[in-house]
C-alpha cells in the first residue's frame, strides 16, 4: 500500500512539474534586480509597444557563431526584443545569418543588402589557436507593411574608446534604437520643418543629407520669409542653418511671434565668416561677424554667442604639404585646433550616450538671464583643454608650427550648443503701440508679450550639420563626413545623431527618446589583479566544491553509523 502511495505522490510531482513547464512556455515573467534597471523598459517604449495593432517584423542579422563580444550584443538584442514581444504579442522577430549558404546565395543577399545601405564588417578574432576571419552584419530590419527602418545595433568609434566600451554603448541604445525606429515607421502624421531662405542660408546643395535623412519621416521644405506675414503654427520646426545677411526687424518679428504662439526654432549660426580656403588663398585672414542684427533677440531668449574662435586639442587635423618626392607635393596631417570634437556636456537625453560631434570654427555661448523662466542646458561643449580667441583674430598656419600645451589651453569647457526650454520674453515687448497691436488683431494675429512654453536650440556652427558637395562629381557626402581625413576615420555619426535626436526631442512631444538614458554599465575585472591570483582562484573554484563533497560525504556517514551502529 505503501508504495502505490509513493507512485501516487510520484505521479502528482511530475504532474505538477509538466504543467508548470507547459505554463512556463506561454507566461513570461521577471524581476529586475540590476541597479541600472537595465531589463525594465522606458514607460515611454511600454506605451508605444501597447499602441501597436499591426503586425511587426524585426529581422536581425546576428545569427550563427561570433567571438565573446559579439555574442554579447547577439544575447542583448535576443532579449530585448524578447520583451518588446512580450509587451504586445504582434510584434515578431527573427534572426538571420547573410553568410549562411553557397558563395552565389551568400553574394546576391550581400548585393542586395548594400542596396538598403546594410554594409559588412570583418572581424578577426582566434578560437582556439585558430585565427578565423567573419562578416557580420550587425543591423536589424523593421518592418510594417510595406514600409522599412534600418537600424545599425553597432555604435562605431571616433575616438579612442576600445571595443569593450563602444559595444556596451551599443548595449545600452538598443531599446532606444528599437523603439525609435518603431515609433517612426508606426507614424501616423508626420510633422512640418521648414528651412528659412532669403538670408544667404545654406544652399540645398549643402543640407541635402539633412534634408534627405528628415523626409523619412517628416514634410520638410523652405520658408522665404519675405514672401510671407506670419509663421502659422502648421509649422511643427523651423531651422535657421547658416544665415549670412542682415534679417530685417519685420523678419525678426515674424520670427518673435512664432516662437510667442509656441513655435520651435534651432538656431545653426556661424557668428565669423572663417573658413581655410580664406587661409590657403591669403595666406593669413582675419574673419568679419556676420551682421545678423539677432543678438538682441537671443540675448531677450537668454542667450548670447560671443564673437570668438574655440580652439581646442581634441579636433580633427588637416592636411599640410611639407615637401616635394618624385615631383609630386608630400602632405601630413596636422591637428586643427579651430574643427574641435565636442563632446556632451550633460545627461540630456539628446545627448545621452552621444559621439563626439565635429564642429567647424565655432563660438562660446554664454547664459542670460531672462525676465521669465527659461531653463537654459548645455548640451555640447569643447573639452577642458581649450580656450578661444576674441574678434578680431589673425588666422594663419604658422600656428602648426608650435607643439601646443595644455599650459595655453586652459580656459577648461566651452558650451558651444544650448537648449533653451521655457516661456520667452518677446524682443518687441513695449515697442508695439497700440494701433500696430489692432492692426494685427484685425487679421487674426495678436500681439504675444510671452511665450507660451516652447523650446528654442542655439548652435554656435553650421557646418557640422552641412554635408560636403563634391563640385566637380555633383555628390553629396554624408552629414558628419570630414573630407580632411583618411578613410575610415572620416565619418562622425554624432554629428547626425545630434540634429536627428535634437528634432525628435523638440517635435514628438512623449517620444522615446528617455530610452536613451538607459545606462549600461561596465563591470570588468581588474586584468593586472586577474592574471596575477588566476591559479588562487582556480584552486578554489575547484577546490572549495570538493572539499564540501567530501565533507558531507564524512558527516553523512558519521551520523548513518552512528544512527544505526545502536
Amino acid at each position: 500500500m505503501k508504495n502505490v502511495e509513493n507512485y501516487i505522490k510520484l505521479i502528482i510531482v511530475a504532474a505538477i512539474l509538466i504543467v508548470v513547464n507547459i505554463i512556463s512556455g506561454y507566461v513570461h515573467g521577471y524581476i529586475d534586480l540590476t541597479e541600472e534597471k537595465r531589463f525594465t523598459l522606458a514607460e515611454s517604449t511600454t506605451n508605444l509597444l501597447y499602441d501597436v495593432e499591426d503586425r511587426i517584423i524585426i529581422k536581425v542579422l546576428l545569427e550563427g557563431k561570433f567571438p565573446a563580444s559579439f555574442k554579447r550584443l547577439q544575447q542583448a538584442t535576443r532579449e530585448m526584443v524578447d520583451e518588446f514581444r512580450d509587451e504586445n504579442s504582434v510584434i515578431e522577430y527573427i534572426f538571420e545569418d547573410p553568410t549562411d549558404g553557397d558563395m552565389d546565395e551568400v553574394n546576391g543577399r550581400i548585393r542586395s543588402l548594400a542596396e538598403l545601405g546594410i554594409v559588412g564588417r570583418s572581424l578577426t578574432y582566434f578560437e582556439g589557436k585558430e585565427k578565423v576571419q567573419k562578416l557580420v552584419f550587425p543591423y536589424a530590419i523593421v518592418q510594417y507593411g510595406n514600409r522599412e527602418v534600418i537600424v545599425n545595433l553597432l555604435e562605431t568609434a571616433s575616438g579612442p574608446e576600445d571595443e569593450e566600451t563602444m559595444l556596451n554603448k551599443s548595449v545600452s541604445l538598443l531599446e532606444y534604437k528599437l523603439a525609435n525606429a518603431i515609433q517612426k515607421i508606426t507614424a501616423r502624421k508626420q510633422g512640418n520643418i521648414v528651412f528659412t531662405t532669403g538670408q544667404g542660408e545654406l544652399e540645398p546643395k549643402y543640407r541635402a543629407s539633412l534634408k534627405n535623412e528628415l523626409s523619412r519621416f517628416y514634410n520638410v521644405g523652405d520658408l522665404p520669409l519675405d514672401s510671407i506675414t506670419s509663421i502659422g503654427k502648421e509649422a511643427d520646426l523651423v531651422i535657421v542653418a547658416r544665415p549670412t545677411k542682415e534679417f530685417t526687424l519685420k523678419n525678426q518679428f515674424k520670427l518673435d511671434q512664432y516662437v510667442m504662439n509656441g513655435g520651435k526654432i534651432i538656431w545653426l549660426i556661424d557668428k565669423m565668416d572663417a573658413h581655410l580656403d580664406s587661409i590657403q588663398k591669403y595666406k593669413f585672414y582675419i574673419p568679419q561677424e556676420y551682421p545678423l542684427g539677432l543678438d538682441d533677440m537671443w540675448f531677450k531668449y537668454g542667450a548670447r554667442i560671443q564673437p570668438n574662435l574655440v580652439l581646442d586639442m581634441q579636433s580633427t587635423a588637416i592636411p599640410q604639404v611639407i615637401g616635394q618626392s618624385g615631383g609630386r607635393p608630400q602632405t601630413q596631417l596636422f591637428p586643427w585646433f579651430y574643427h574641435p570634437l565636442v563632446a556632451p556636456a550633460s545627461t540630456h537625453p539628446i545627448v545621452k550616450n552621444l559621439d563626439r560631434v565635429n564642429m567647424y570654427w565655432p563660438s562660446t555661448i554664454d547664459t542670460i538671464q531672462t525676465k521669465t523662466h527659461v531653463q537654459k542646458t548645455v548640451l555640447l561643449a569643447s573639452s577642458q583643454y581649450s580656450r578661444y580667441q576674441v574678434n578680431p583674430v589673425r588666422l594663419n598656419f604658422e600656428i602648426l608650427k608650435v607643439e601646443p600645451t595644455a599650459a595655453q589651453f586652459n580656459k577648461g569647457r566651452q558650451p558651444v550648443a544650448v537648449m533653451l526650454e521655457g516661456q520667452f520674453p518677446s524682443l518687441f515687448e513695449n515697442r508695439v503701440d497700440e494701433s500696430f497691436r489692432q492692426s494685427l488683431e484685425s487679421i487674426n494675429q495678436p500681439f504675444k508679450a510671452i511665450s507660451v512654453p516652447t523650446k528654442q536650440l542655439i548652435v554656435s556652427d553650421s557646418d557640422f550639420a552641412a554635408n560636403w558637395f563634391n563640385e566637380r562629381t555633383q555628390e553629396s557626402y554624408p552629414m558628419g563626413y570630414n573630407p580632411y581625413l583618411p578613410q575610415g576615420q572620416n565619418n562622425f555619426q554624432g554629428n547626425q545623431d545630434f540634429m536627428v535626436n535634437t528634432i525628435e526631442y523638440m517635435i514628438s512631444e512623449g517620444g522615446v527618446l528617455e530610452a536613451r538614458n538607459r545606462e549600461v554599465k561596465l563591470r570588468l575585472l581588474n586584468g593586472p589583479k586577474v592574471r596575477e591570483e588566476q591559479t588562487m582562484w582556480q584552486l578554489i573554484n575547484v577546490g572549495v566544491p570538493l572539499l564540501f563533497i567530501v565533507l558531507f560525504g564524512l558527516l553523512y556517514n558519521y551520523f548513518r553509523r552512528r544512527k544505526y551502529s545502536k
